[in-house]
């Protein structure tokens, strides 16, 4: 059985705990609610939240599976080097981001979905997983193989080779060999 990756759950939960707390946050300005300064507070923190966690992590192994239009937040996320490429970082961040969401009821689901990914991100840290960016590859474009220059002559189903037809120039050679005996039907 294969290594579970937590960076990878912790992901996809910070994300959408970003999410969650961008969405309380708007609710709590927008409302006009009592302490909304926490609630603008958690618009801030839930659009870094997503901007920081928007591009994955490549896997160890397996494929890798880019979201739509993750190379730019890449870039980005990969130009602060070990502040953000540390789980240890990312979990104590996520920790940090989350405390002032506990104090304004729109936030608090924000507050709990972004410190359980903290927790996961600290097991991710803990069992030594660290982020490393998916850049595109930058291959050499294949040639052409053979098959593809020549493409077959016959339409399938194609006969085995010993039964193919031989050229018309000979036609003695030419001829199909029938391996079942043939008889006149009388």
């Amino acid at each position: 059985m294969g290594k579970i990756e937590w960076a990878m759950w912790a992901n996809e939960q910070a994300l959408a705990s970003g999410l969650i707390y961008l969405t309380g946050g708007i609710v709590g300005v927008a409302g006009q609610l009592k302490g909304w300064e926490y609630a603008a507070f958690g618009i801030a923190a839930g659009v870094f939240v997503c901007l920081l966690e928007y591009p994955r992590s490549k896997r160890a192994k397996g494929t890798n599976y880019e979201r739509t239009g993750q190379y730019c937040f890449t870039v980005c996320v990969k130009a602060f080097g070990p502040l953000t490429s540390n789980y240890y970082v990312r979990a104590f961040l996520h920790a940090a981001l989350c405390v002032p969401g506990g104090f304004m009821l729109a936030t608090v689901l924000g507050c709990v979905c972004l410190g359980m990914a903290s927790l996961i991100y600290l097991s991710a840290a803990i069992h030594g997983e660290h982020w490393q960016p998916i850049m595109p590859k930058s291959e050499p474009a294949k040639s052409v193989t053979q098959s593809i220059k020549h493409p077959p002559q016959n339409p399938p189903p194609r006969p085995p080779a010993e039964m193919r037809r031989k050229r018309a120039e000979d036609l003695e050679s030419a001829a199909y060999v029938n391996p079942l005996p043939v008889t006149a039907n009388e």
